[in-house]
């Protein structure tokens, strides 16, 4: 009978000596992440799956902001798709996919969070152009140049993990002490290489582009403003402004501070020089992996285009004959 109550402990119970153990967690709990977390990922893939149909279906939308955004979304889509499952499956601490998979899994995740991060990058650099250079625009950020550079960057997303994670590749599950347990663990050199390509050096990009478009963007609020004569007319013009100054604030703001809450409690270890308990660590991975369900939110939702094409999608106007050259950019009726 102890063996069996033994037994009913492993993640292998054919496996006595060798298999992983489960913690002890109450049911219920159990239970209820799996909900939680299963709403979660499902909630990520409709919303990017909406962008892309969106983005992909109507000819007005195929600009080059558009573009990145769409690219942005495919990589959110891969990780409600892809890596969510594969963290809901370790609640119970147990992996049941072999070290292969194990080791994909990782390498997937990466490339994905690295694309990721790059499309923010992307989509920070192109508002600056916007903002800070718009007679230039059009002919610097062309629809060639961005498919190139996202090209680049899921290229690039690719090699970086795959040198990074080269002893992962070749020797799965070497770091793993007991069977049914997926782990990656990496040297000093490895950690701080991903520390500054992945969170350091693309976060001060975002935060110093953000900062000057903000400070281009009310300062050409207030030339305009200050060329107004007629008092009425000023008063308007007034209210306008700094209604426009407000909500590019909050919206500037809403992209940097999702972005460092999502991001800054996994990296904050190794900023600190401390290691992530095993608990803390899947509590900061689905928050790392939440940002992907917030993109679309942030980035779509703000947009009127988006929730015309909603609107088209659910109704399945789409299906009808030219429905890709309906105006969405027009009044949402």
């Amino acid at each position: 009978m102890m063996e069996t109550l033994e037994g009913g402990e492993l993640c292998f119970p054919q496996l006595l000596n060798t298999s992983c153990r489960k913690p002890k967690q109450p049911r219920f709990k159990v239970m209820l992440l799996y909900i939680l977390l299963s709403s979660i990922s499902l909630i990520t893939v409709v919303l990017n799956l909406l962008v892309i149909i969106s983005i992909s279906h109507f000819r007005q939308l195929h600009t080059p902001t558009n573009l990145l955004l769409l690219s942005l979304a495919v990589s959110d889509l891969l990780v409600g798709l892809l890596l969510m499952p594969a963290e809901i499956i370790l609640i119970e601490s147990c992996w049941f996919l072999g070290d292969f998979m194990c080791a994909l899994s990782s390498f997937v995740a990466f490339i994905i969070t690295c694309a990721s991060v790059g499309n923010m990058v992307l989509i920070s650099v192109d508002r600056y152009v916007a903002i800070c250079d718009p007679l230039r625009y059009p002919t610097k950020i062309t629809k060639t140049r961005v498919k190139i550079f996202v090209c680049l960057c899921w290229v690039c997303s690719a090699f970086y993990s795959s040198v990074l994670l080269k002893d992962l590749l070749t020797q799965p599950g070497s770091h793993n002490s007991c069977y049914g347990e997926c782990v990656m663990v990496s040297n000093y050199i490895v950690g701080v290489v991903d520390l500054v390509v992945t969170f350091i050096a693309p976060v001060t990009v975002i935060i110093v582009l953000y900062i000057r478009v903000f400070v281009v963007a009310v300062s050409q609020a207030r030339a305009m403003r200050s060329h107004i004569v007629a008092v009425t007319l000023q008063r308007s013009v007034t209210l306008t402004t700094k209604k426009s100054e407000r909500k590019a604030a909050r919206t500037l703001g809403i992209l940097v501070v999702v972005f460092l809450m999502c991001f800054c409690p996994y990296y904050y270890p190794s900023l600190a020089g401390q290691d992530t308990e095993s608990n803390g660590l899947f509590f900061v991975v689905w928050l790392l992996y939440f940002n992907s369900c917030l993109n679309p939110l942030i980035y779509a939702f703000f947009y009127p285009w988006f929730r015309k094409s909603i609107n088209l999608i659910v109704r399945l106007q789409i299906l009808q004959p030219d429905s890709c050259e309906a105006n969405i950019m027009g009044p949402f009726l």
